[in-house]
């Protein structure tokens, strides 16, 4: 195999995986041994990095999980926290918290002091409407504080948090909260995507007609038009709704309380809605930024995504560590792709995620960096197996010293099977290491382990951050049809993998019918919905064509006779499905 990195001693030495490894007594084993341990030994390994780190919780954590199938949820059954306490609790007071960039170079910078601020006038308007445990916040939003305020004030009263991205067209938007039933929804009158700005004013009027579970609409005025909001009915200012009341308090909620709502598409019918556990989010969260990622309080996170992935969710956990997060608003190619990677040098970036989507085009556009890039310490890649060549266009072209860390999981499990290890080498091609704590596998069609052989990724233990279950599910059917129709005991994620004898992975792509674009899994059903809407369409089949480690997103179509294919009828059924 084709090492490419390898840290160094005094890297490995000051690292949380060292640290933790220490601590849990295992300093002396190899990290394959030491993850065969987390896996066999999950009970003692969850206790041990809520101690580490420190978690805050109430109620007794002797009872770690009642159920190590997936038959039902067990995990913690006597344990209570909440979410947003976790997150605000380590960041000093002066240190940057919150750090918004956005296309046009403008940037604004809050304090974890103001930050924690920010949340409790949030909460106390929340509280007016009393809003409470079990409620539900939507957010249809830009990457900006405003979301983050938002997920924190939410949350903090033991509500649950749901958020898409003010792209999405009123057709998505509606098929997701209609089925979540937000009782508020916060939004912005207009965003600004590759130098053009858009107003929200006409897709926020129609999804409040067609949305009447929603009671207000909370409108951030993001780029200071001073729209007219008075035709859209509920609707307020972001600046009128925020109290003046600077109290915060926290709402102690089960381990299992739902915290969050995620959408995931399938095959058949509208997007299913994922339901994540308050507790289970958290320390699946805390593993992976503090052991994997190596994040600490003086470092600099920042993921390129937006509200409506999942790496949205979590980027925002790194504030648990007291970490700054770097959130990013626009198009990546605005003004070039140059000057978006140059945030990194100029906000000091430590960690920085993207997709191999972006990395092909920042390729394709004979990018070389000049610069140093001297804060950078690690690159994570995700949303589609990072191929062989895209390790060597960041070894050669971007940086040497650094630690490329592929990364592989999904909106189901609202984190990672397999990622990083900043004390393990990088090779050519291979994701670093299994997660801890997840007893993951290639298998056969029997269930069989497979060693350097391809296979499908299953997980044959239960881990905090499975799903709850999905919404409107009672009987489970749809989540076992989902993840446990194929193995019945283990957890069948839909993607083939090879795992070496050493611990790394390859990752092949889907074994099932979702597509999955740049990260963002798109169900065949999403666009079957819209061309059945066209009377001259007969039938047509939808599928996803890699090439050159990217799905691209090919729609075959039969017309009804005597109709033809035109580059007019072509444009019509773009526009549909764009729409």
């Amino acid at each position: 195999m084709n090492k490419l990195w390898e840290p160094s001693q005094e890297r490995i030495a000051s690292s949380e995986m060292t640290r933790f490894q220490n601590y849990c007594g295992h300093g002396e084993s190899s990290y394959s041994d030491f993850h065969k341990w987390s896996a066999s030994a999950s009970h003692e390994f969850w206790n041990k990095l809520t101690s580490f780190y420190d978690v805050s919780w109430k109620g007794d954590q002797s009872a770690v999980c009642t159920d190590d199938s997936f038959k039902s949820y067990g995990w913690y059954p006597h344990m209570k926290l909440n979410f947003a306490q976790n997150l605000l609790k380590k960041g000093k007071p002066e240190d940057i918290a919150l750090n918004g960039v956005f296309e046009n170079s403008q940037s604004k910078k809050i304090t974890y002091k103001d930050l924690r601020v920010a949340t409790g006038q949030f909460q106390n308007s929340l509280k007016e409407m009393n809003f409470g445990a079990g409620d539900v916040l939507a957010c249809y939003m830009p990457n900006i504080s405003e979301t983050v305020i938002s997920m924190l004030g939410v949350s903090s009263l033991g509500g649950v948090f749901t958020s898409t991205s003010a792209d999405f067209g009123v057709g998505g938007v509606v098929d997701r909260f209609g089925q979540s039933k937000p009782r508020v929804l916060v939004t912005v009158s207009s965003y600004e995507y590759n130098g053009k700005k858009y107003s929200l004013i006409p897709r926020l009027k129609e999804i409040a007609e067609k949305l009447p579970c929603i009671e207000k609409i909370v409108i951030v005025d993001f780029l200071n038009h001073g729209a007219d909001i008075s035709s859209i009915p509920n609707a307020v200012t972001w600046n009128d709704f925020i109290s003046k009341e600077t109290s915060l308090e926290f709402v102690s909620m089960k381990f299992s309380d739902p915290l969050y709502i995620m959408y995931s598409s399938g095959t058949t019918g509208k997007p299913k809605c994922i339901v994540h556990s308050a507790g289970g989010t958290l320390l699946q969260h805390i593993k992976e930024h503090g052991l994997h990622t190596n994040v600490t309080q003086d470092k600099n996170l920042f993921y390129f995504t937006t509200c409506g992935w999942m790496m949205w969710n979590w980027l925002v956990s790194g504030l648990y560590f007291g970490a700054t997060i770097t959130l990013y608003e626009g198009s990546p190619g605005h003004p070039s792709l140059g000057e978006f990677f140059e945030i990194i040098d100029r906000e000091k970036i430590n960690i920085f995620g993207t997709s191999p989507k972006f990395l092909k085009v920042l390729e394709d556009s004979g990018y070389v960096n000049k610069t140093g890039l001297h804060s950078l310490e690690s690159i994570l890649s995700t949303g589609a197996p990072l191929i062989e060549e895209q390790f060597d266009f960041i070894y050669e072209k971007i940086k040497k010293d650094i630690c490329v860390s592929s990364i592989c999981g999904g909106t189901d499990i609202i984190g990672c099977f397999m990622l990083g290890n900043p004390n393990l080498p990088v090779f050519r091609g291979e994701i670093q290491c299994l997660g801890l704590g997840m007893d993951v596998a290639a298998v056969d069609h029997n269930g069989a382990e497979l060693i350097n052989e391809e296979g499908e990724l299953v997980c044959r233990k239960s881990f905090p951050s499975r799903p709850l279950g999905f919404l409107n599910d009672t009987d489970g059917k749809r989540m076992h049809e989902a993840y446990f129709n194929v193995y019945e005991k283990y957890w069948h994620h839909g993607d083939f993998i090879k795992i070496s004898k050493d611990g790394g992975v390859s990752v092949s792509g889907r074994s099932d019918a979702t597509l999955n674009p740049g990260g963002v899994r798109i169900g065949t059903a999403e666009i079957y919905r819209q061309t059945e809407k066209i009377s001259w369409i007969e039938d047509s089949a939808c599928v996803g064509k890699t090439e050159d480690g990217e799905v691209d997103v090919v729609l075959f179509v039969k017309l009804k006779e005597g109709e033809k294919l035109s580059d007019v009828r072509i444009k019509e059924i773009k526009n549909k499905i764009k729409e």
